[in-house]
């Protein structure tokens, strides 16, 4: 079941793919989706879906969750986990649209672009250039340098752009790029700052009035990473105050459930040189088919051949095929003696493992075995005995 109007493309991948697929244009609240979802393996959804623990111990028979976009907040990861279900999403698809759209806002804000372009529809003349500045030269700061952080560094050199960036993992630099030691250190330094960061608790309102202040007075700020992250309020008054010249946001701590013509409020509505967009950064045409295409890939790949090796709860397993043989996955709580008694188990059906792979996190071990026989689901049968078993199945 495919939720949310995801790109055609996903379901056309996954029909040729064998799979039958039923794809509705709307999110549904959790009781109506556990209706629709009964005798469903594999559930699509985007960022309007929320997967509780609730849901998960409720959704019998479901095998893995794709989330059609980058964040997976909205599912409840560990639950999903404890119940066998593995999530994936799509981390890298739509890098380039929001790289793009970051490298637009600067450059609109460098000339004060958006203002120019209300006061003419307003039916305003201002041709001037105080306050208007080339970004050639100036200093880029990239919080978060991911897949997204660090593509906007090589973009922002393209345009001669000085470009530094921190993140709390070790992170080998594009370009010329060059790493800060600390969060005050970029941000005092730079013109510009870009958020790159997901959601977490330790990001959640990671800049706020004390990180504002620290930045460099006439400096601007982009996020396009998650509405948590910015004390909106420390935000709106240095706009005000003038610390800061400008702002793009494309994420608030509390968006629309839908579109609507109204029902959007924000203290950084009507505030000059302040950019905001609704969560747009990855909304074009070329990512959904990305997004759509990788998202699939990896849940028929999970399906079919039992490949976590994209999944975000699950941990990662990628074994190659084995020409004649026919495999089975073990999906268990990591406490000592399982593959014990899953190989003692596989040894009693008179099989021989061909291939065999085991990876753990600290509570949840996956097993993938290439067997030299069929064994008519009875290996599976045996496994799904052992008490710490979450799951079982044979793929081919």
């Amino acid at each position: 079941m495919l939720l949310e109007n995801i790109h055609p493309i996903a379901q056309k991948y996954l029909e040729n793919q064998g799979v039958h697929v039923e794809r509705l244009d709307k999110a549904l609240e959790e009781e109506a989706l556990l209706q629709r979802l009964e005798g469903a393996h594999l559930l699509g959804i985007r960022s309007k879906t929320h997967l509780s623990e609730s849901f998960f111990e409720k959704a019998e028979g479901l095998l893995a969750v794709g989330a059609f976009c980058i964040g997976t907040n909205q599912v409840a990861l560990e639950a999903a986990a404890r119940r066998g279900i593995a999530v994936f999403n799509a981390p890298f698809s739509n890098t380039r649209s929001v790289a793009e759209m970051v490298m637009a806002e600067i450059v609109m804000l460098a000339r004060h672009l958006g203002e120019r372009v209300i006061q003419m529809h307003r039916g305003q003349w201002r041709k001037v250039s105080t306050g208007a500045h080339e970004v050639r030269g100036k200093t880029l700061a990239i919080i978060g340098y991911g897949h997204i952080g660090s593509q906007v560094g090589v973009l922002a050199e393209a345009f001669g752009m000085r470009v530094i960036f921190y993140d709390i993992a070790t992170k080998l630099p594009m370009g010329n790029n060059q790493p800060k030691s600390s969060l005050l250190d970029a941000l005092s330094e730079a013109h510009y700052v870009s958020l790159h960061v997901p959601e977490t608790p330790l990001t959640k309102g990671m800049l706020g009035k004390a990180q504002i202040k620290a930045m460099r007075k006439g400096s601007s700020l982009i996020n396009a990473s998650r509405g948590s992250v910015v004390d909106i309020q420390a935000l709106t008054e240095a706009l005000k105050e003038g610390h800061l010249a400008g702002a793009a946001v494309d994420v608030f701590p509390e968006e629309p459930a839908a579109n609507s013509s109204d029902g959007f409020s924000s203290p950084l509505q009507n505030l000059p040189n302040v950019i905001l967009t609704p969560h747009i950064g990855g909304s074009t045409d070329e990512a959904q088919v990305n997004i759509g295409t990788e998202v699939a890939v990896a849940l028929s790949k999970y399906f079919q051949l039992g490949c976590t090796a994209t999944s975000v709860n699950f941990p990662q397993v990628d074994l190659a095929p084995t020409p004649g043989a026919h495999r089975v996955l073990n999906i268990h709580r990591n406490v000592p003696g399982v593959l014990r008694d899953v190989n003692r188990i596989v040894s009693e059906q008179h099989a021989n493992v061909l291939a065999q792979v085991l990876a753990t996190t600290a509570e949840l071990g996956y097993l993938l075995m290439d067997l030299d026989k069929p064994v008519n689901g009875n290996v599976c049968d045996a496994m799904k005995t052992l008490p710490d078993t979450l799951s079982a199945r044979a793929l081919y």
